[in-house]
């Protein structure tokens, strides 16, 4: 299987309450059950107020790196990516498990 850790750090000035960020939150949290090569999906807000710590996780799991390939490559995935690039930059680690 394969872990996709996704890691946001939100622009300077923008809050987890401004619209866009309310909309990106919403394109992701609708992809579960969306798109079918996803195994586990799981996403939040950090809560830890530590200055390294990144603002919003997204933990998810795959078959293999075809499934992670399709889900990458979905339109609604690419949609919710074109939303979180109007305010945030990310990190990324793609690992098996």
């Amino acid at each position: 299987m394969i872990r996709h850790l996704v890691l946001f750090k939100l622009d300077e000035g923008v809050e987890r309450d401004d619209p866009r960020v309310v909309r990106g939150e919403g394109a992701f949290r609708a992809l579960d059950g969306t798109i079918a090569e996803i195994r586990s999906w799981e996403l939040g807000w950090n809560l830890s107020d530590r200055p390294i710590a990144y603002d919003f996780a997204i933990n998810s799991a795959f078959d293999d790196l075809d499934g992670l390939r399709a889900y990458a490559e979905h339109p609604d995935h690419q949609a919710g990516v074109a939303l979180w690039r109007e305010f945030a930059t990310w990190v990324v680690a793609d690992y098996e498990f």
